[in-house]
């Protein structure tokens, strides 16, 4: 009788009964970076996707540390959200700026649930002469994003790293998120612009590659409302969305109109739902799933088939006003054909085929869970994900 304290649940995760407990896994890594080979000499020449827990975090943390410690690196910028406890990124920044880089850090101060350990790390950084900002007035700094500037033998050359999750090796291993470095020029032009825009300069409302809120819902109106145009025309529209939570009302009135023109879409959202799927008349050709299992689904993928044009934004934002209208977040386009087909076939294709963890949302409100259909095989998206997927480089070779 009276509350629970279910965090107090954690202390039977520490009894030796392994028999009741998921079996341990290792992630993963690229062959070139079991290698040793620099971070900077592999993203110069490829694009680089990893998909957490099932590839390491620890790249993630080795491209910070590379760049503290790299003679020919000038700067790093960081925005920072859930930091953790003894933050391994935290204490490369700081190394970073002793080594004499300039290191600038958006730190988001009101991080839900880790407000104390933010302000614990952004005064440990601001007591080593790091350049810290905590916020534009209003907007949230929701975006996972890190630019390294570095000199090279042909000029001043930018480095990305760019994410749905944050930089935090223990969520690196609950959450599944996204990882992708890059060296592409216009990338690294809005991640420069934007970053000078949070650390002084007022904030643009349109970058060449990025997709950023609080302007992006236009952007996402525009693909859905192309994608019906491409239904109307071919009669093959159709989108791919997984996401934390769907409740933006014009996001959700586009898909429907989206649906009653008769473009096929699959979503794939995780927590609340706004959206009514199968409703006819209205919604018939929209589906939604959630899987709930081992990890967190926690990724944010927008895929528009556009025709053959296929084009896959991944980033930090649902489909929420306070995402849209109240954050600074980043959608950025996944341009390799490899690495989109990937994303397409491994990921979303994989998750909609599971038919262990998913709940299918139903007309009226309640989910229902999905299992095999007699004489077919089972699917697990996460267990499968374990087996399968290994991090990818632009580069098939």
């Amino acid at each position: 009788n009276g509350p629970l304290g279910l965090a107090d649940l954690m202390e039977l995760t520490r009894l030796d009964r392994p028999a009741l407990k998921y079996p341990p896994f290792l992630p993963t890594l690229p062959a070139p970076l079991n290698n040793k080979e620099s971070m900077f000499d592999l993203i110069r020449w490829n694009d680089l996707l990893l998909y957490h827990p099932y590839d390491s975090f620890n790249p993630v943390v080795d491209f910070v540390r590379e760049a503290a410690n790299d003679p020919d690196v000038l700067a790093i910028k960081i925005t920072l959200y859930r930091v953790g406890s003894n933050s391994p990124i935290v204490q490369a920044l700081k190394e970073a700026q002793e080594n004499g880089k300039q290191v600038a850090v958006l730190l988001e101060l009101k991080a839900r649930f880790d407000e104390e350990n933010n302000i614990v790390w952004a005064r440990a950084l601001e007591d080593v002469g790091v350049h810290v900002r905590y916020a534009v007035i209003g907007l949230k700094t929701h975006a996972k994003m890190c630019l390294v500037i570095r000199k090279e033998a042909d000029g001043i050359q930018r480095y990305m790293h760019m994410g749905t999750g944050n930089y935090n090796p223990l969520t690196g291993r609950l959450y599944t998120d996204l990882s992708f470095f890059t060296y592409d020029p216009a990338i690294g032009a809005d991640c420069s612009d934007l970053f000078n825009a949070l650390t002084g300069y007022s904030l643009k409302t349109t970058y060449r590659k990025l997709l950023v809120a609080p302007w992006m819902r236009q952007a996402l109106l525009q693909r859905i409302e192309r994608e019906i145009r491409r239904h109307e025309k071919h009669g093959d529209g159709y989108m791919a969305f997984k996401m934390n939570s769907l409740v933006d009302p014009q996001c959700i009135q586009a898909l429907y109109r989206a649906s009653q023109a008769g473009v096929k879409i699959d979503l794939q959202v995780r927590g609340i739902c706004c959206l009514r799927p199968g409703v006819p008349g209205v919604s018939e050709t929209i589906s939604v799933t959630s899987i709930v299992g081992r990890f967190l689904e926690h990724a944010r993928i927008y895929y528009f088939c556009n025709g053959e044009e296929h084009e896959v934004l991944v980033g930090s934002a649902d489909l929420m006003q306070r995402n849209l209208d109240r954050r600074v977040e980043i959608l950025f386009p996944i341009q390799n054909t490899h690495l989109r087909d990937r994303i397409i076939h491994d990921i979303l294709a994989i998750h909609q085929q599971d038919n262990v963890q998913a709940r299918r949302l139903l007309p009226d409100g309640r989910y229902e869970r999905l299992t095999p259909s007699e004489g077919a095989a089972t699917l697990s998206s996460q267990s499968w994900q374990l087996t399968n997927w290994r991090g990818q480089l632009s580069s098939t070779a």
